[in-house]
């Protein structure tokens, strides 16, 4: 029988009117690749963070057992201090400093006189890189690489602390497929060494491609453990697990009732990048989006779909902007985004926690945000008629809270969701671009955030959605544009496009 590295037994927190644990139990073999996994606000990452000691001991009940001794942990050093390493989905790490600078800050190395050794430090650094695979300078500034990059300097910076238990929450979230399997592949090859790796993930494909066991966690309670060549370890039997019931479809029936009206259109719309003017970021994209109807924007990262959605919407993003907008036939010029938000138009962007929401506020305050003078007498808020109106959108949008008065920042990553879905819809908008509206968030949070866009269509609102999971896009629109390096690289009807054609698309024109 496998030797246990990992025990926890009878975990149980609570946080002021949510017990967020309830007599948890998690047992993690030697060795293994054990997943995570539960709907939105299960406890998944509050399990971790007691683990690693960003909980203290005291303030939960129950025990952590590692490596056959209990453990007291007080801070996240005293985990790490015995090989426990946490990477967040945020990533820790400081854009201005290089890699080596990010992979020792705190635990920098010094010589005999107590000074910084850079020498020691950068070739210490270029070590571990290799490790991961990634072949960069260690001197390379973090903001100067991708995403992919940063959590491979992640897992470097987790090998500098002599990992022996790495924990990764959502480390796929902001991966493009290719990366993301690189990742999973890389994983798989440190197991064959002997380290263990807790993954948290929502992509079920991920689960099932390297997950040796799964534990699912339902309402802050162990469900189940399911173990690979044992039991069953679908897709459709995890979901079961994870919310209770077998899932038929994960894209509810929508009607098609695509009108002729054009509600948005684009025409030779060209963007510059704002910090390097000669460099074209989006190349005389021409699309449109009818009234009913729900387009997809398809493509690897750095195609330029986000960067295109924000540069109509008001000219967020970009310099040099040039081509035509219109917007229900007639041409418009949005020079900022009051001017998107009056003419029916809103963004909800890709980046809820930095640029989606403010979440030291309450949801209260974020629902009315977009269109604060819909709640105003006089240029002053009406707080009676704000309340009414917030615990209408809350409901309408089926988020989860005791209190419109929840601070956002306390509410799981779907209810955020939810959350800047319900800012935007009480904007009243007509047109609604979605940029990865269902990143990081679980199977359930993702079918209810579908209905709520097909109630959109039904209404005749016009819907765009930007996403990395082609599935998605498959499953939720009428049609498919795919973009490449900055270009237009094809158009799709749903009836007739596939995952193979969608990369098709990409492949001739790279």
């Amino acid at each position: 029988m496998a030797e246990n590295i990992l025990v926890m037994e009878h975990i149980t927190k609570e946080f002021p009117g949510v017990k967020a644990l309830d007599n948890v139990n998690l047992e993690v073999q030697r060795g293994e690749i054990h997943a995570l996994i539960g709907e939105n606000g299960a406890g998944k990452s509050t399990l971790m963070n007691v683990l690693s000691g960003q909980y203290p001991y005291g303030s939960y009940t129950g025990t952590v057992t590692y490596e056959g001794k209990e453990c007291h942990f007080k801070k996240l050093t005293d985990s790490e201090a015995l090989g426990i390493v946490i990477i967040h989905q945020e990533l820790a790490l400081i854009p201005l400093l290089s890699i080596g600078e990010n992979m020792f800050l705190g635990n920098e190395i010094r010589n005999r006189f107590g000074y910084i050794d850079w020498d020691k430090t950068y070739s210490e650094a270029e070590k571990h890189m290799e490790r991961v695979g990634l072949h960069e300078s260690a001197q390379t500034l973090i903001k100067d690489i991708g995403t992919g990059k940063q959590q491979l300097v992640e897992i470097a910076k987790a090998f500098s602390k002599k990992v022996k238990l790495l924990i990764l929450d959502e480390p796929t979230s902001s991966l493009n497929d290719e990366d993301a399997k690189m990742l999973l592949d890389l994983l798989l090859e440190f197991k064959k060494t002997g380290l263990t790796s807790i993954i948290i993930t929502h992509k079920l494909n991920e689960i099932v491609y390297c997950a040796d066991r799964v534990t699912i966690l339902r309402d802050g309670s162990t469900i189940e453990t399911l173990t690979k060549g044992v039991d069953d370890l679908s897709e459709d039997r995890i979901i079961k697990g994870m919310v209770g019931r077998p899932m038929e479809d994960r894209y509810p029936h929508r009607e098609h009732r695509v009108q002729k009206e054009v509600m948005l259109e684009a025409k030779d719309w060209t963007v510059h990048h704002p910090l390097y003017p000669e460099k074209i970021v989006d190349d005389h994209i021409s699309f449109k989006v009818h009234k009913g109807e729900v387009i997809g924007f398809s493509g690897l990262q750095g195609a330029g779909r986000t960067e295109l959605a924000m540069s109509i919407f008001g000219k967020s993003y970009g310099t040099g902007i040039t081509g035509d907008l219109y917007i229900k036939g007639q041409k418009v010029t949005l020079k900022e985004p009051a001017d998107a938000i009056r003419h029916g138009l809103a963004y909800v962007t890709e980046d809820r926690k930095t640029n989606g929401l403010i979440l030291d506020e309450s949801i209260r305050f974020n629902t009315t945000l977009a269109r604060i003078g819909k709640v105003c007498d006089k240029g002053i808020i009406n707080i009676d008629l704000e309340v009414q109106e917030a615990e209408k959108m809350t409901k309408d949008m089926g988020t989860k809270t005791p209190s419109i008065e929840q601070r956002v920042g306390n509410l799981s990553g779907g209810n955020q969701q939810k959350a800047l879905l319900g800012k935007w819809m009480f904007a009243e908008p007509e047109i609604l671009i979605l940029d990865e509206p269902t990143r990081g968030i679980d199977v359930g949070a993702k079918y209810d955030i579908y209905c709520l866009i097909n109630q959109m269509v039904d209404q005749g609102k016009a819907v765009i959605i930007i996403s990395s999971e082609m599935p998605e896009l498959l499953g939720m629109c009428d049609r498919i544009y795919v973009m490449n390096e900055g270009r237009m690289a094809g158009e799709l009807d749903a009836k007739e496009a596939t995952q193979e054609k969608i990369m098709a698309c990409i492949m001739q024109t790279s």
